[in-house]
C-alpha cells in the first residue's frame, strides 16, 4: 500500500539542474517514450542525462546524492552487465526533499583513477572529521572488479582517487554505514556480473565468462554479501571481511534457489530505534528486500519487501532520514525505456509501529 505522504512527492519534486554543464548528455536524452499504460509513483530527479544507483546522505544539513552516470554504449548487452559502461561520477545536492536539485558537475573520471580500466558502477560516500570519501567499484586491468576510494574536502567534490584499490577488495556496490559510536562499516557485493560468486573460495575463480558458473546449488545457502570495519583513515579495510548471514523466520539461511529473498546486489544499512536494517536487491526478481538484526554484522532475519519492481531490469537504492522524515532513493527507466539508461527517483519511506517497513509500489500498470 502506498502512503499518502509518499504521493506528495509527485507534485513537489523538481527536475531543475544547476551548476556545471561539463560532459552533460543533453543530446542523448530523447523525448520520453509514451507510458500510457503505466503510472509512476515518482518523477525523475534528473532529466538532462542518465543517472542510476543513488546513494544519498545528509551532509552539512543538505541531502547529497552520489549516483552512477549511465551513458549510451556500443558494448553488446549480456548477463555480465558489460553494457553498463559508466565512465565518471557527478554529485548532486538538495536543500530539502522538495527543493530543486543542484548538479555539482563531474567529480571523478575513470582516466584519473590509475588502477581502473572500465565500468565505474554504483558508488557511495562517507564523512569523517570533516573529510569526505567516495567509494566506488571498477574493473582493474585484468577485468576484475575492485573497490576504490577517493577523497575530498567537500561533499560536492571534486574527489582525488587513491593510486591503488583497497587492499584485498573485490566485487561491487560499496555502501558505508556510520554507527552511533562513530565506527564506519563498509558493505559490498553483487553476484553474476558483480563477480561475488567467483570469490567463494577466497581466491578469484577464472572459470570462463559465464556469470552463473560459480553459483552454489539451489539447496545450498545463498552467496553472502560482505562487511568489514573501515580503518581509522577510511582508506582500507580495518579487518578481514566477514559474511553477512540472512536468515528466514525459522532461523535458517536463505537458500541460493530462493530468488525472491536471496541477496543479489545493492547492500544498504540503516538504523531505526536501535535495530539494524539490512536492505538489498534480489536481482532477477527485482525486489528491494530487507532483514533486521541486532548488530551491524548481523545475522539479519528476512522481513519482507520495501520496494516492488520498477520499470527496467535493475534496481538499486539508499535510505536516509532528513529533517525527521525517511526517504528511499531508487532508479527506473522511465526516461529511456532502456535497461542501461536509467534515472534516479525518491519517495517517502514509512516505518510502521511494529518496526516493519510499509511496502512501496513504484508503478502501476493501467488496464
Amino acid at each position: 500500500m502506498i502512503s499518502g505522504a509518499a504521493l506528495i512527492l509527485l507534485c513537489c519534486q523538481s527536475n531543475s539542474n544547476q551548476g556545471s554543464n561539463e560532459d552533460k548528455d543533453i543530446a542523448s536524452i530523447p523525448e520520453a517514450p509514451k507510458q500510457d499504460s503505466i503510472t509512476f509513483l515518482s518523477s525523475p530527479l534528473i532529466s538532462d542525462h542518465y543517472t542510476a544507483d543513488p546513494s544519498a546522505h545528509v551532509f552539512e544539513n543538505k541531502i547529497y546524492i552520489y549516483p552512477s552516470h549511465d551513458v549510451e554504449t556500443t558494448v553488446e548487452e549480456d548477463d555480465s552487465g558489460a553494457h553498463f559502461n559508466m565512465m565518471d561520477y557527478h554529485v548532486y545536492s538538495m536543500e530539502s526533499s522538495t527543493s530543486e536539485i543542484i548538479d555539482h558537475g563531474k567529480v571523478l573520471d575513470i582516466k584519473d583513477i590509475p588502477w581502473a580500466k572500465r565500468q565505474l558502477w554504483a558508488p557511495d560516500a562517507a564523512e569523517k572529521n570533516g573529510k569526505y570519501y567516495l567509494y566506488f567499484p571498477a574493473k582493474d586491468q585484468e577485468d576484475i572488479f575492485r573497490l576504490g576510494v577517493a577523497t575530498s574536502e567537500s561533499p560536492s567534490g571534486p574527489f582525488k582517487a587513491e593510486p591503488e584499490p583497497i587492499k584485498n577488495s573485490f566485487s561491487i556496490d560499496p555502501a558505508v554505514f556510520e554507527d552511533s559510536d562513530g565506527q564506519h562499516y563498509i558493505y559490498w557485493g553483487g553476484i553474476w556480473g558483480g563477480q561475488l560468486q567467483k570469490w567463494r573460495t577466497g581466491k578469484y575463480l577464472s572459470t570462463g565468462t559465464s556469470p552463473y558458473a560459480d553459483e552454489p546449488a539451489n539447496e545450498e545457502p545463498a552467496i553472502a554479501p560482505k562487511v568489514a570495519k573501515l580503518s581509522d583513515d577510511m582508506l582500507q579495510f580495518g579487518e578481514a571481511p566477514k559474511d553477512i548471514l540472512i536468515l528466514d523466520q525459522e532461523g535458517e539461511p536463505i537458500k541460493a534457489g530462493d530468488h525472491e529473498r536471496r541477496f543479489f546486489e545493492a547492500a544498504w544499512l540503516h538504523k531505526y530505534q536501535g535495530k539494524y536494517y539490512f536492505s538489498y536487491s534480489t536481482g532477477d526478481t527485482h525486489n528491494i528486500a530487507y532483514a533486521i538484526g541486532d548488530s551491524p554484522y548481523g545475522p539479519f532475519t528476512y522481513q519482507g519487501v520495501i520496494l516492488k519492481p520498477v520499470q527496467g531490469w535493475t534496481n538499486h537504492h539508499s535510505i536516509i532520514e532528513a529533517k525527521g522524515e525517511w526517504y528511499i532513493f531508487y532508479h527506473d527507466t522511465e526516461l529511456s525505456g532502456k535497461t542501461h539508461l536509467r534515472n534516479i527517483k525518491m519517495t517517502k519511506l514509512s516505518h510502521l509501529p511494529d518496526g516493519s517497513i510499509e511496502t512501496i509500489i513504484p508503478m502501476k500498470k493501467m488496464k
